[in-house]
């Protein structure tokens, strides 16, 4: 069994923040981890644009505090956000999430993420082997 708490993950290698100060995640469960998934929880500021394509894993996002809006830039579709939202990229759709009030969001991710990967100039995380 595995217990913690976000309290206890702040400010140690599983609480990444994004070069720009746009946003901010807890890795609460890494690969690491052995259990199969990721998950994180991720603060958005408000007023802030990011764009995101997660190429090598599926992200599932549920929205529990904010407001904003998803744009699916693979489809040219625009989703309204709030809490209770939850999108999932199964087709690891390149997408642009617009922060109207600061969001926090629930991700798990699948493969799982091990904590080392940063986002490239394209917004993708390259897929990292345990070990």
């Amino acid at each position: 069994m595995i217990v913690r708490t976000t309290t206890e993950i702040t400010d140690t290698d599983r609480d990444v923040a994004a070069d720009n100060g746009n946003w901010r995640s807890k890795r609460i469960i890494l690969a690491g981890d052995g259990v199969g998934f990721s998950f994180h929880e991720t603060t958005i500021e408000a007023g802030t644009i990011n764009e995101f394509h997660y190429q090598n894993h599926v992200e599932a996002v549920w929205l529990v505090e904010g407001e904003g809006e998803l744009v699916d830039l693979d489809n040219n579709r625009s989703y309204p956000l709030g809490p209770g939202s939850m999108y999932l990229l199964n087709g690891h759709e390149k997408h642009r999430v617009f922060a109207r009030t600061q969001m926090r969001m629930l991700c798990v991710f699948n493969p799982p993420v091990t904590g080392r990967e940063v986002h490239d100039e394209n917004g993708v995380y390259p897929l990292v082997e345990v070990g």
